[in-house]
């Protein structure tokens, strides 16, 4: 298994609103419009699983098969061209900040780790880009 980290972001709302928001997937509703529109030509969830189509990817899915409240949110795939899990972990700064990192454990084949561990090792880095900037008090 192969082990991709983002670097730790720091979120301006409390670790727990953050978990709020980020356990029950149909909050992504509200996100769907900042999507690069050239990147990712479908998206469906509900509150415990996500199904993405992005180019040259293709179809992603995954489901969130633990939550540990209020700092981890386990998911692992279902349908992907690797499989994988992922996990969202936050940490308390204060009650007004948290800590977020991203974790992803792929099982890749030798083979063509040196040709994929570069954009997965970005992708990630730019979904935690991504959850550090979201408001989570608008809902």
């Amino acid at each position: 298994m192969s082990k991709f980290e983002s670097s730790i972001k720091q979120i301006p709302y409390g670790q727990e609103t953050v978990y709020a928001a980020l356990s029950d997937l149909t909050n992504l509703e509200r996100l769907k419009d900042k999507l690069p529109e050239d990147k990712i030509t479908s998206l469906s969830f509900d509150a415990d699983s996500i199904s993405i189509n992005m180019a040259p990817v293709g179809d992603v899915g995954m489901r969130i098969v633990e939550r540990e409240e209020p700092k981890n949110i386990k998911f692992e795939a279902t349908q992907s061209p690797l499989p994988f899990n992922f996990w969202i972990q936050l940490v308390p700064i204060d009650e007004n900040s948290c800590k977020m990192r991203l974790t992803m454990k792929a099982d890749i084949n030798p083979f063509i780790k040196a040709m994929v561990s570069k954009p997965l090792q970005e992708g990630i880095e730019k979904i935690a880009d991504a959850l550090a900037m979201i408001k989570y008090d608008e809902r």
